[in-house]
């Protein structure tokens, strides 16, 4: 009987290592959604990780991931703007998207082959990689969450992660949807104390990198601001991933618009959070 008891303390510690934070919920960083609620399953793909985006033993925003489309679903942040230059040099990836690589949070990509001793191949079939956006035409690598919404370096750098990142369409990532990050969003802002944020793209038809990487159809955010001694407001935005334009709606205007392109009701935000 003793011997039968430890066997199962060792499968029950086996299947606890084997399933992290990552596969299972947003349990360590609800601190990012409003009231600490996630939006609802119709954003769920086929095959998702909720990824709690750790660097240097902190948390920084949280992510949705399709594994399969090697892109995330949305990225969600609280908007903590500070004026600093944008970090330059080197992108990282996700170990704990990779089967038998315990580290807990992201790395390089040589880090990653050197302390779990895999190859890049391994690396490949569990998320996008450096060289999949290597010369890309008319395509930016652009971020969900942005390195200039986050209040310190530590939090900027983390944000150049491929798993916070798709292709996303030159002029519009340096047009338009830069003018909806750098000032539309701090005049929406104004007087706000906090503001929380849930950028996302919607999955398309088309692929890069030898069909490893889904192009998004669309890129759309969405915003609810916590004022002082006034209830919330909150807005939204959109944009076809092939257009230098940006249609800015309410939060229900958004959802309506976003339910009908994943056919299934979503709702981003609970219902303190007003629609109109």
């Amino acid at each position: 009987m003793l011997g039968l008891l430890l066997l199962l303390q060792v499968l029950a510690s086996c299947l606890w290592l084997g399933h992290s934070e990552v596969v299972n919920s947003f349990d360590s960083c609800p601190q990012f959604f409003y009231d600490g609620i996630p939006p609802d399953g119709a954003l769920n793909p086929k095959n998702p990780a909720r990824i709690c985006q750790r660097f240097r033993n902190s948390y920084h925003y949280a992510t949705l991931y399709d594994r399969d489309r090697r892109i995330p679903v949305y990225s969600a942040y609280k908007y903590q703007p500070v004026e600093e230059k944008r970090p330059r040099g080197w992108w990282f990836l996700e170990p704990q998207l990779i089967d038998n690589c315990n580290l807990k949070e992201m790395k390089k990509e040589s880090d990653i082959k050197k302390e779990c001793k895999i190859s890049q191949e391994v690396i490949k079939r569990s998320q996008a990689v450096d060289d999949d956006y290597k010369g890309l035409k008319d395509l930016d690598r652009g971020h969900l969450s942005p390195s200039g919404h986050m209040d310190k370096d530590v939090s900027k750098m983390a944000t150049f992660t491929l798993t916070n990142i798709v292709p996303q369409d030159s002029t519009l990532n340096n047009g338009q949807w830069r003018v909806y990050e750098d000032k539309t969003m701090k005049k929406n802002t104004k007087d706000c104390k906090t503001t929380y944020v849930i950028t996302g793209a919607v999955h398309g038809n088309t692929y890069i990198s030898h069909e490893r990487v889904n192009r998004p159809s669309h890129i759309w955010s969405a915003a609810c601001c916590m004022l002082d001694k006034k209830p919330p407001k909150a807005w939204g935005a959109i944009a076809e991933n092939d257009k230098n334009q940006v249609e800015e709606l309410s939060l229900g205007e958004l959802e309506d618009r976003l339910t009908e392109l994943y056919g299934g009701r979503v709702t981003l935000f609970n219902n303190a959070c007003p629609r109109e």
